[in-house]
């Protein structure tokens, strides 16, 4: 049984060495000549103002977060739909309830104001 798997170990074992080489190498090689304008910050041309090293607020995150369950959504009802007419009222039910608890956890973050973009 073991030996079945002695293949994937291998190729883990040696990805995961190429992996850390490559990037204690490109560690090693590559020149450090720090200066105030490499340093600064890239505002695509523009020269910052303020400070530039601070967290991003929380909004991004939830925007980000909430993209990522739709997106998810979509990637589960695109093959549903294809082959909707063949996979019967089982499968209809199911996606349906499917679709009801994201859309219970839409209408969760709508009524938290989580959508409105100035808080």
């Amino acid at each position: 049984m073991i030996t079945s798997y002695l293949p994937l170990l291998v190729i883990a074992v040696f990805s995961s060495a190429f992996i850390v080489a490559a990037l204690w190498l490109g560690h090693r090689i590559t020149p450090r000549r720090p200066t105030p304008e490499k340093e600064q910050t890239y505002e695509c041309g523009e020269t910052p103002i303020g400070d530039t090293h601070r967290p991003l607020e929380i909004k991004y995150y939830i925007y980000v977060l909430i993209f990522l369950v739709f997106a998810t959504e979509l990637i589960f009802l695109i093959p549903w739909a294809v082959e909707f007419r063949a996979l019967g009222v089982i499968a209809f039910s199911e996606m349906m309830i499917f679709v009801a608890v994201l859309l219970v956890g839409w209408l969760y973050v709508w009524r938290e104001g989580l959508l409105e973009w100035l808080r």
